[in-house]
């Protein structure tokens, strides 16, 4: 059996079974979802993470690529109760550690109790403890990575849907899952994909109905760019986000954000609307959320087991956001109207600006 260690923040080590080799540092999150691994491993808001899956099987449906949200696997390494031989061969043509044979209710108490930590992860033949050890000492925190977008944005700016005739979108790459492009497309709006430091020259050139700042890994306060094309843009034009884009809105628009002790990762997370008092299931995966919404902002939705803030809507301006993921992929399909409203505000925003006949 090929040697796995596991070393949590503090130092206590967990053995298992190494199932793809090498070596991996991060902060060690879960997921409470029962399926949807593939768009689990492959969302790029799992980057400089180490994932680890509650649910004791993982790749009881296979791997298939049509299924994933992005090019790659982001997370640097993956545990779990069993993996999967396909899995597990996936992840290390990826080369991406992972282990298995773990307690994983064990380590999801830790997190749970101690809040995302630190982890090193050493796996293969001639491996020990103080290999997985070194790894975490090396280990940064999620705010260190103050270049993280880099790893995730697109290198050159892209388009989708140019066929369409609706509403036209600038979608600020921070880590964007496929399926919120897929989700605008399909409302036949044209999506400009654009690097997560894009310019102000960059997005006035595309004359966006709508600007729409996309979910992401890491703190919202490192994602200077995306905040400064906020504060340009929002007198003028519609603002959206999702996860991270939400953090980001409210970042520049005088509001602040938190780290959660263990954030929320799932496809059950359940959330309030305060207006109509519907309740929904929802999918999320995110470490930061907004502790204060600022005077330009007020929260419409929470959620329902922590009461943070899972919709924020401006007061003044036109912007809409929700800290949750309405495309699901994996999870439920509750919320998928969020991008009719994004389109729609969009919509009522260019009405408005059309001048009166004479």
């Amino acid at each position: 059996m090929t040697a796995a260690y596991v070393a949590l923040e503090g130092g206590h080590v967990i053995e298992g079974r190494g199932r793809a080799s090498g070596t991996a540092r991060g902060e060690l999150v879960f997921t409470t979802a029962y399926s949807g691994y593939e768009e689990s491993l492959t969302d790029p808001s799992y980057e400089e993470q180490i994932l680890t899956f509650s649910y004791p099987l993982i790749g009881n449906y296979g791997v298939r690529e049509e299924r994933f949200e992005s090019d790659r696997v982001h997370p640097r390494a993956v545990l779990a109760k069993e993996l999967t031989d396909d899995v597990a061969e996936w992840l290390s043509s990826e080369g991406v550690p992972a282990v298995d044979h773990l307690d994983t209710r064990e380590v999801v108490t830790d997190i749970r109790d101690s809040g995302a930590m630190k982890c090193g992860i050493a796996v293969g033949e001639d491996v020990t403890e103080e290999d997985a050890l070194a790894e975490l000492e090396a280990c940064k925190t999620m705010s260190e990575h103050t270049e993280i977008g880099a790893q995730v944005t697109v290198d050159e700016p892209t388009v989708h849907g140019d066929e369409n005739d609706g509403e036209t979108v600038a979608l600020i790459d921070c880590g964007a899952k496929g399926s919120i492009i897929d989700s605008l497309v399909a409302r036949n709006a044209t999506v400009h994909v654009l690097p997560h430091e894009a310019d102000v020259d960059s997005v006035e050139a595309i004359d966006p109905d709508v600007l729409f700042i996309s979910n992401g890994p890491g703190d919202p306060a490192n994602y200077e760019g995306a905040i400064d094309l906020v504060e340009a843009f929002v007198e003028d034009t519609p603002v959206a986000g999702i996860c991270l884009g939400q953090q980001i809105v409210a970042e520049a628009l005088g509001g602040t954000t938190e780290k959660m002790t263990f954030g929320h990762r799932g496809v059950n997370q359940p959330v309030l609307d305060l207006e109509s008092g519907r309740v929904v299931m929802t999918t999320q995966n995110h470490g930061y959320t907004v502790a204060e919404p600022g005077e330009h902002l007020k929260v419409t939705q929470v959620n329902v087991n922590d009461d943070t803030p899972e919709g924020i809507d401006g007061i003044e301006y036109d912007v809409l956001t929700r800290q949750y993921h309405p495309e699901a992929n994996p999870g439920p399909e509750d919320t998928l109207d969020f991008f009719d409203d994004v389109l729609a505000m969009a919509d009522a925003h260019d009405q408005r600006a059309v001048p009166a006949d004479d």
